[in-house]
Protein backbone atom coordinates (compact mmCIF):
# COMPACT_ATOMS: atom_id res chain seq x y z
CA UNK A 1 0.00 0.00 0.00
CA UNK A 2 1.03 3.72 -0.84
CA UNK A 3 0.25 6.63 1.00
CA UNK A 4 -1.27 9.35 -0.40
CA UNK A 5 -0.68 13.04 0.94
CA UNK A 6 -3.35 14.95 2.88
CA UNK A 7 -3.95 17.30 5.70
CA UNK A 8 -4.97 14.60 8.41
CA UNK A 9 -3.90 11.06 8.73
CA UNK A 10 -3.22 10.08 4.47
CA UNK A 11 -5.44 7.76 3.53
CA UNK A 12 -4.02 4.75 2.19
CA UNK A 13 -3.83 3.56 -1.25
CA UNK A 14 -5.11 0.26 -2.09
CA UNK A 15 -3.33 -1.40 -4.83
CA UNK A 16 -5.45 -3.46 -6.78
CA UNK A 17 -5.57 -4.69 -10.55
CA UNK A 18 -8.08 -2.74 -12.50
CA UNK A 19 -9.78 -5.43 -14.24
CA UNK A 20 -10.06 -7.25 -11.35
CA UNK A 21 -10.00 -4.81 -8.25
CA UNK A 22 -9.99 -7.79 -5.65
CA UNK A 23 -7.57 -9.02 -3.13
CA UNK A 24 -7.86 -11.79 -0.86
CA UNK A 25 -5.59 -12.68 1.73
CA UNK A 26 -5.03 -14.97 5.38
CA UNK A 27 -3.03 -12.72 7.77
CA UNK A 28 -1.52 -14.07 11.25
CA UNK A 29 -2.16 -11.93 13.83
CA UNK A 30 -1.28 -8.59 14.30
CA UNK A 31 1.62 -5.73 12.66
CA UNK A 32 2.05 -2.97 14.42
CA UNK A 33 1.00 -1.51 11.05
CA UNK A 34 -2.56 -2.70 11.86
CA UNK A 35 -2.53 -1.48 15.02
CA UNK A 36 -2.10 2.70 14.12
CA UNK A 37 -5.34 4.23 13.29
CA UNK A 38 -5.73 4.55 9.59
CA UNK A 39 -8.25 4.38 6.60
CA UNK A 40 -7.89 3.00 3.57
CA UNK A 41 -9.68 3.64 -0.35
CA UNK A 42 -10.90 0.10 -0.67
CA UNK A 43 -13.75 -1.51 0.71
CA UNK A 44 -12.91 -4.74 3.80
CA UNK A 45 -14.77 -7.38 4.73
CA UNK A 46 -13.10 -9.72 7.23
CA UNK A 47 -13.98 -13.00 8.79
CA UNK A 48 -12.06 -14.11 12.09
CA UNK A 49 -10.90 -18.12 10.68
CA UNK A 50 -9.13 -18.24 14.33
CA UNK A 51 -8.48 -16.49 17.47
CA UNK A 52 -10.00 -13.04 19.08
CA UNK A 53 -8.97 -9.85 19.45
CA UNK A 54 -10.98 -6.71 18.77
CA UNK A 55 -11.13 -3.78 16.31
CA UNK A 56 -11.88 0.07 17.01
CA UNK A 57 -13.78 1.69 14.79
CA UNK A 58 -14.76 4.84 14.29
CA UNK A 59 -14.51 5.29 18.33
CA UNK A 60 -16.35 2.30 18.62
CA UNK A 61 -14.82 -1.35 20.31
CA UNK A 62 -16.21 -4.73 18.58
CA UNK A 63 -15.09 -7.81 20.26
CA UNK A 64 -14.47 -10.16 17.72
CA UNK A 65 -14.02 -14.53 17.60
CA UNK A 66 -13.50 -17.45 15.46
CA UNK A 67 -16.62 -17.23 12.64
CA UNK A 68 -17.25 -13.40 12.77
CA UNK A 69 -17.54 -11.43 9.75
CA UNK A 70 -16.82 -7.26 10.05
CA UNK A 71 -17.29 -4.59 7.12
CA UNK A 72 -15.11 -2.07 6.79
CA UNK A 73 -15.86 1.38 5.07
CA UNK A 74 -13.82 3.33 2.83
CA UNK A 75 -13.62 6.54 5.38
CA UNK A 76 -13.41 4.10 8.70
CA UNK A 77 -10.68 5.38 10.78
CA UNK A 78 -9.97 1.69 12.77
CA UNK A 79 -7.34 -0.01 14.13
CA UNK A 80 -6.97 -3.85 15.46
CA UNK A 81 -5.47 -5.82 18.23
CA UNK A 82 -5.34 -9.55 19.00
CA UNK A 83 -5.81 -11.08 22.38
CA UNK A 84 -5.24 -14.88 20.99
CA UNK A 85 -4.11 -16.40 18.05
CA UNK A 86 -5.49 -14.54 15.32
CA UNK A 87 -5.85 -15.86 11.92
CA UNK A 88 -7.80 -13.17 9.96
CA UNK A 89 -8.92 -13.59 6.04
CA UNK A 90 -9.01 -9.80 4.34
CA UNK A 91 -10.84 -9.45 1.66
CA UNK A 92 -10.01 -5.99 -0.02
CA UNK A 93 -11.84 -4.43 -2.96
CA UNK A 94 -13.12 -1.61 -5.35
CA UNK A 95 -16.68 -0.40 -5.14
CA UNK A 96 -16.94 0.88 -8.31
CA UNK A 97 -16.16 -2.99 -9.46
CA UNK A 98 -20.22 -3.40 -8.36
CA UNK A 99 -21.26 -0.07 -10.70
CA UNK A 100 -23.02 -1.92 -13.30
CA UNK A 101 -24.91 -3.82 -10.64
CA UNK A 102 -26.36 -0.61 -9.53
CA UNK A 103 -28.53 -0.20 -12.43
CA UNK A 104 -30.97 -2.99 -11.55
CA UNK A 105 -30.12 -3.58 -7.85
CA UNK A 106 -28.96 0.09 -6.14
CA UNK A 107 -28.72 -1.08 -2.75
CA UNK A 108 -26.24 -3.89 -3.48
CA UNK A 109 -23.52 -1.42 -1.72
CA UNK A 110 -25.82 -0.35 0.88
CA UNK A 111 -23.94 -2.55 3.85
CA UNK A 112 -21.29 0.17 3.34
CA UNK A 113 -23.07 3.14 2.42
CA UNK A 114 -25.62 2.82 5.53
CA UNK A 115 -22.77 1.48 8.10
CA UNK A 116 -23.57 2.90 11.11
CA UNK A 117 -27.21 3.76 10.67
CA UNK A 118 -28.64 0.19 9.11
CA UNK A 119 -25.81 -1.90 9.11
CA UNK A 120 -23.09 -2.67 11.88
CA UNK A 121 -19.43 -3.13 11.15
CA UNK A 122 -19.70 -6.45 12.97
CA UNK A 123 -22.70 -9.03 11.28
CA UNK A 124 -24.71 -10.36 14.09
CA UNK A 125 -22.62 -14.07 14.81
CA UNK A 126 -25.97 -15.37 16.25
CA UNK A 127 -27.84 -14.74 12.62
CA UNK A 128 -29.46 -17.78 10.89
CA UNK A 129 -27.57 -16.81 7.55
CA UNK A 130 -24.26 -16.15 9.21
CA UNK A 131 -22.94 -19.52 8.26
CA UNK A 132 -23.62 -19.17 4.13
CA UNK A 133 -21.79 -15.92 4.26
CA UNK A 134 -18.89 -17.93 5.62
CA UNK A 135 -19.11 -20.66 2.91
CA UNK A 136 -19.48 -17.52 0.38
CA UNK A 137 -16.33 -15.93 1.93
CA UNK A 138 -14.33 -19.40 1.82
CA UNK A 139 -15.40 -20.38 -1.65
CA UNK A 140 -14.20 -16.99 -3.28
CA UNK A 141 -10.78 -17.04 -1.25
CA UNK A 142 -10.22 -20.89 -2.95
CA UNK A 143 -11.30 -19.47 -6.17
CA UNK A 144 -9.41 -16.56 -5.92
CA UNK A 145 -6.24 -18.62 -4.90
CA UNK A 146 -7.27 -21.28 -7.88
CA UNK A 147 -6.97 -18.76 -10.65
CA UNK A 148 -8.86 -21.27 -12.85
CA UNK A 149 -10.78 -20.54 -15.85
CA UNK A 150 -13.68 -18.25 -15.19
CA UNK A 151 -12.20 -18.03 -11.68
CA UNK A 152 -13.03 -14.18 -11.78
CA UNK A 153 -16.42 -14.66 -12.61
CA UNK A 154 -16.66 -16.99 -10.08
CA UNK A 155 -15.42 -14.57 -7.17
CA UNK A 156 -17.63 -11.97 -8.92
CA UNK A 157 -20.80 -13.57 -7.91
CA UNK A 158 -19.65 -15.32 -4.49
CA UNK A 159 -19.14 -11.50 -3.68
CA UNK A 160 -22.23 -10.35 -5.22
CA UNK A 161 -24.46 -12.82 -3.46
CA UNK A 162 -22.58 -12.25 0.23
CA UNK A 163 -23.41 -8.54 -0.44
CA UNK A 164 -27.06 -9.29 -1.56
CA UNK A 165 -27.30 -11.56 1.89
CA UNK A 166 -26.08 -9.10 4.15
CA UNK A 167 -27.90 -6.31 2.47
CA UNK A 168 -31.13 -8.53 2.96
CA UNK A 169 -30.68 -9.84 6.27
CA UNK A 170 -28.68 -8.36 8.30
CA UNK A 171 -30.21 -4.50 8.34
CA UNK A 172 -30.58 -3.47 11.56
CA UNK A 173 -31.12 0.01 13.19
CA UNK A 174 -29.02 1.01 15.56
CA UNK A 175 -29.56 1.17 19.40
CA UNK A 176 -28.93 4.45 21.72
CA UNK A 177 -25.77 4.07 23.26
CA UNK A 178 -22.19 3.23 22.21
CA UNK A 179 -22.83 5.11 19.54
CA UNK A 180 -19.85 5.62 16.98
CA UNK A 181 -18.15 9.22 17.51
CA UNK A 182 -19.17 11.61 14.60
CA UNK A 183 -17.28 12.75 11.38
CA UNK A 184 -15.94 15.90 12.78
CA UNK A 185 -14.77 14.59 16.08
CA UNK A 186 -12.86 11.88 13.94
CA UNK A 187 -11.34 14.42 11.52
CA UNK A 188 -10.02 15.99 14.84
CA UNK A 189 -8.34 13.21 16.15
CA UNK A 190 -7.37 12.38 12.19
CA UNK A 191 -5.52 15.67 12.09
CA UNK A 192 -3.92 15.18 15.69
CA UNK A 193 -2.34 11.75 14.75
CA UNK A 194 -0.89 13.28 11.67
CA UNK A 195 1.03 16.04 13.31
CA UNK A 196 2.20 13.17 15.88
CA UNK A 197 3.58 11.04 13.18
CA UNK A 198 4.88 13.87 10.94
CA UNK A 199 7.04 15.36 13.80
CA UNK A 200 7.69 12.26 16.38
CA UNK A 201 10.72 14.29 17.81
CA UNK A 202 8.19 17.81 19.14
CA UNK A 203 7.76 17.32 22.66
CA UNK A 204 3.95 16.75 22.58
CA UNK A 205 2.01 18.07 25.28
CA UNK A 206 -1.36 16.99 25.91
CA UNK A 207 -1.93 20.49 26.22
CA UNK A 208 -0.70 21.35 23.13
CA UNK A 209 -2.76 18.67 21.22
CA UNK A 210 -6.06 19.35 22.30
CA UNK A 211 -5.15 22.63 21.30
CA UNK A 212 -4.77 22.17 17.71
CA UNK A 213 -8.44 20.66 17.92
CA UNK A 214 -9.47 23.50 19.82
CA UNK A 215 -10.74 20.66 22.65
CA UNK A 216 -10.04 20.97 26.38
CA UNK A 217 -7.42 18.32 27.45
CA UNK A 218 -9.95 16.66 29.50
CA UNK A 219 -12.00 16.65 26.40
CA UNK A 220 -9.42 15.81 23.69
CA UNK A 221 -8.19 12.44 26.20
CA UNK A 222 -12.06 11.59 25.87
CA UNK A 223 -12.18 11.63 22.68
CA UNK A 224 -9.09 9.87 21.22
CA UNK A 225 -9.20 7.38 23.92
CA UNK A 226 -12.36 6.18 23.20
CA UNK A 227 -11.41 6.65 18.93
CA UNK A 228 -8.15 5.06 19.59
CA UNK A 229 -8.40 2.47 22.42
CA UNK A 230 -5.49 4.09 24.44
CA UNK A 231 -4.35 7.67 25.50
CA UNK A 232 -2.65 10.32 23.27
CA UNK A 233 0.44 9.80 25.79
CA UNK A 234 0.21 6.19 24.84
CA UNK A 235 -0.59 6.33 21.35
CA UNK A 236 2.70 8.69 20.89
CA UNK A 237 5.07 6.44 22.52
CA UNK A 238 3.99 3.59 20.47
CA UNK A 239 4.52 5.68 16.97
CA UNK A 240 7.92 6.68 18.09
CA UNK A 241 9.01 3.24 19.43
CA UNK A 242 7.90 1.33 16.13
CA UNK A 243 9.86 4.47 14.27
CA UNK A 244 12.83 3.61 16.79
CA UNK A 245 12.77 -0.11 15.60
CA UNK A 246 12.82 0.51 11.80
CA UNK A 247 16.26 2.84 11.85
CA UNK A 248 17.14 0.05 14.10
CA UNK A 249 16.91 -2.27 11.54
CA UNK A 250 17.57 0.04 8.69
CA UNK A 251 20.50 2.07 9.81
CA UNK A 252 23.53 1.26 11.51
CA UNK A 253 22.99 5.03 13.47
CA UNK A 254 24.12 5.39 16.97
CA UNK A 255 21.21 4.15 19.33
CA UNK A 256 21.51 7.58 21.11
CA UNK A 257 20.47 9.63 17.91
CA UNK A 258 17.79 7.01 17.10
CA UNK A 259 16.76 7.59 20.64
CA UNK A 260 16.18 11.36 20.41
CA UNK A 261 15.00 11.62 16.60
CA UNK A 262 12.11 9.34 17.59
CA UNK A 263 11.35 11.67 20.04
CA UNK A 264 12.96 9.92 23.44
CA UNK A 265 14.72 12.65 26.26
CA UNK A 266 17.20 10.58 27.17
CA UNK A 267 18.81 7.25 26.38
CA UNK A 268 17.44 5.43 29.96
CA UNK A 269 13.81 6.38 29.31
CA UNK A 270 14.00 5.12 25.60
CA UNK A 271 15.49 1.52 26.94
CA UNK A 272 13.13 1.38 29.48
CA UNK A 273 9.46 1.92 27.33
CA UNK A 274 11.55 -0.22 24.48
CA UNK A 275 12.17 -3.03 26.63
CA UNK A 276 8.77 -2.74 28.40
CA UNK A 277 7.22 -2.90 24.68
CA UNK A 278 9.08 -5.85 22.90
CA UNK A 279 10.77 -7.57 25.61
CA UNK A 280 14.37 -6.72 24.92
CA UNK A 281 16.37 -4.41 24.75
CA UNK A 282 17.52 -1.85 21.31
CA UNK A 283 21.38 -3.32 21.68
CA UNK A 284 19.76 -6.87 21.06
CA UNK A 285 17.77 -5.97 17.72
CA UNK A 286 20.59 -3.86 16.37
CA UNK A 287 22.33 -7.01 17.10
CA UNK A 288 19.79 -9.87 15.30
CA UNK A 289 20.60 -7.49 12.19
CA UNK A 290 24.59 -7.66 12.24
Amino acid sequence: MTLIESSDIPREKTNLNRRFPIFIEDTVGVDSGYQRMHWHDALEINMIKSGAGYYIINGERFEFRQGDILLINSNDLHCAYETRDLVLQVVSFDGSWLTGTLRYDPEILAPFKEMGVSFSNLLDRAHPRIGTLRSLLLEMQAEHIGAQRSHTSLVYACLHQFLAYVNRDFRAPRQGGGAALGAGKLEKIRRVIHAMETDLAHPWTLQELAERVYLSPSRFCDVFRRTVGVPPQVYLIQLRLEQAVNLLESTDRKILDIALECGFRTLSNFNRLFNRQYGCSPRTVRCKMS
